[in-house]
């Protein structure tokens, strides 16, 4: 698993699914606009005080932004 690489499309995926755009998204998580945007592309690395800035903003669980596509069932 890449953890860079399932955590950048859940956090795209969670965000399309609310319908708003990297700005209004990253306005609501508090962070830039270009942060959100390095972010999905797999080119910034997170700390965990902005995981968890973008996992309240999606509303989910921060647990949810690691769990590889298909594999929701097999913990």
């Amino acid at each position: 698993m890449d953890i860079v690489n399932v955590f950048a499309n859940n956090v795209k995926k969670y965000r399309n699914k609310i319908g708003i755009s990297q700005e209004s998204f990253a306005e609501k998580a508090g962070l830039h606009r270009t942060y959100i945007s390095a972010l999905e592309c797999e080119k910034r690395s997170i700390s965990l005080d902005n995981i968890q800035k973008i996992a309240d903003a999606l509303g989910i669980e921060t647990y949810l932004l690691f769990i590889e596509e298909g594999k929701e069932n097999n913990r």
